[in-house]
């Protein structure tokens, strides 16, 4: 008897042990109330189209999509600026500092419809220099809200010169718009470009050295 009662605490004990993390491991979280809520709307949103809410294919549909939705639109939890100001440090270096090619996943305000595309980012220090990666944050905050690609290209380079006050910033966003191409005019190989300079980007030379350095490719 004792020797089952200590083979059913080994049990329950391994049980209650938590999994080991043997790397690294991604946790999402979702704002519980705000899941409930969008939840019940997308499955109205079903029945209205004509659809059954209850066969197996939508039965988790509603739940799905209000935590897509959630992950699309969470640029609106992030502080652009503060991204920077996180990886601000002194540097005496004025030269460009590109980066380039990076992915744009965001969704137009007018219809909740994806345009996905490259951004591409550049600055010229002014006594002070940010992580690179805090560049494509800064791309990524804005881009995860519901936006237009004009007001996405001003936003990102506002957020760059307001808190390293460089020199200089250039932003040119390449998209393609699926609310051209998938629906209205459906022109499927339509690319949108938008651009926003500030300082010396301004002077004809630099701005066509940050052209040309952001069209060539790596060998």
């Amino acid at each position: 008897m004792a020797s089952f009662l200590t083979t059913c605490m080994h049990q329950i004990i391994k049980m209650d042990k938590p999994k080991e993390l043997l790397g690294y491991e991604k946790i999402e979280k979702f704002a519980p109330e705000k899941l409930k809520k969008l939840q019940h709307h997308y499955k109205e949103i079903l029945k209205l189209i004509g659809e059954d809410t209850d066969r197996e294919g939508l039965h988790k549909t509603p739940y799905r999509v209000a935590k897509s939705i959630q992950f699309l639109t969470q640029g609106y939890d992030h502080d652009p600026e503060q991204i920077l100001l996180s990886a601000k440090f002194k540097e005496d270096y004025r030269e460009m500092v590109i980066v380039k090619d990076i992915d744009i996943f965001s969704m137009c305000e007018h219809h909740m419809i994806p345009f996905i595309g490259k951004a591409h980012v550049a600055y010229i220090p002014n006594g002070y220099i940010t992580g690179l990666s805090k560049i494509a944050r800064v791309v990524e905050a804005y881009s995860r809200r519901l936006q237009v690609q004009e007001r996405l290209t001003s936003q990102i380079k506002e957020a760059i010169q307001n808190t390293l006050n460089p020199l200089g910033v250039a932003v040119v966003i390449e998209a393609r718009h699926l609310c051209m191409a998938m629906r209205g005019i459906q022109k499927q190989n339509s690319v949108t470009t938008t651009s926003d300079f500030t300082g010396a980007f301004e002077r004809a030379e630099t701005r066509a050295e940050f052209i040309s350095l952001i069209s060539s490719k790596l060998s």
